[in-house]
């Protein structure tokens, strides 16, 4: 089984590098960039092919990833259909998170297999992406057939593989969103915060920590604490106060709150009346 990626960015050099370190036949990579084709080079050695040719590819390999950003996945399929002919047998896949292998199509009129695979991970360089890869969960789909050679590959490349229906990639992106991109935003936040008073994040890391620890151990919802939890009308009521000049935090502020106040029912942490009345405070319904 040839395999060869298209798109020689984070994505594509780190999936290159892990699964030829685990015996998989990565023989080719392009790019239209002679530049990345270098950076590649550097990661990947010399005993493979660099091109920008994106059907050298498609060619010579039984087994092609699309490794682009995401906006230019669909364009690529179309031109590879427009110049190839009989894809009988081969197996093309992407590695969106957020489309299934569908925008693939017409490719699987020519008797292509289509499927994608998503390594659950945040990748800001390709250094830090090769080592937390062998420990990433690794999600794909796809029809049947490539589904079977999905799970080998995703084998070479990840810590567990999990099979996702296509029409349930775009919620599963949007949980990925929530639980890591904008995480990284309430983070931000929260420093906004923090400049106010000249303290910086370093001193609020070990909670954060802590969180974490506890959010792996217990889930999110056993995990929560706080004034919300307590029942604190005073304390929210004070921080309402506080960012009356902030308004987009107290936007965040109370959008997060709302969904606290949600899990505290599930829990079953506050009476009604209690719920009530912070229920008042965070619509608004009664003075900060």
């Amino acid at each position: 089984m040839k395999i060869g990626i298209i798109g020689a960015g984070k994505v594509g050099i780190s999936l290159g590098y892990v699964l030829r370190g685990n015996g998989a036949d990565v023989t080719v990579i392009s790019d239209r960039l002679p530049s990345a084709l270098e950076t590649a080079r550097g990661f990947l050695g010399t005993d493979m092919a660099y091109t920008g040719d994106v059907m050298e590819v498609v060619r010579s390999c039984s087994v092609v990833a699309i490794a682009t950003q995401d906006r230019e996945i669909a364009g690529i399929a179309r031109d590879i259909f427009k110049a190839a002919g009989d894809l009988t047998g081969k197996l093309f896949f992407h590695t969106s998170g957020a489309d299934p292998s569908s925008i693939l199509s017409p490719l699987d009129e020519k008797g292509a297999h289509l499927g994608s695979l998503h390594p659950l991970q945040t990748f800001p360089d390709i250094e830090s992406a090769i080592e937390v890869l062998p420990d990433t969960s690794i999600f794909i789909e796809g029809d049947e057939k490539a589904l079977a050679v999905l799970r080998v590959i995703a084998g070479h490349l990840g810590a567990s593989i999990h099979t996702i229906a296509g029409k349930d990639k775009v919620f599963y992106h949007l949980a990925a969103v929530f639980v890591c991109n904008l995480l990284s935003a309430l983070m931000h936040s929260g420093t906004g915060v923090m400049d106010r008073i000249d303290v910086s994040l370093e001193p609020f890391l070990p909670i954060i920590r802590a969180t974490m620890k506890n959010i792996e151990a217990k889930g999110p919802l056993a995990a929560l604490t706080g004034p919300v939890v307590r029942g604190d009308d005073k304390t929210i009521r004070s921080h309402l106060a506080a960012m009356e000049d902030m308004p987009l935090h107290r936007d965040i502020y109370l959008a997060l709150s709302k969904m606290a106040l949600e899990m505290v029912r599930e829990r079953k942490a506050l009476s009604e009346a209690e719920i009530e009345i912070l229920r008042r405070v965070l619509e608004g319904g009664e003075k900060t």
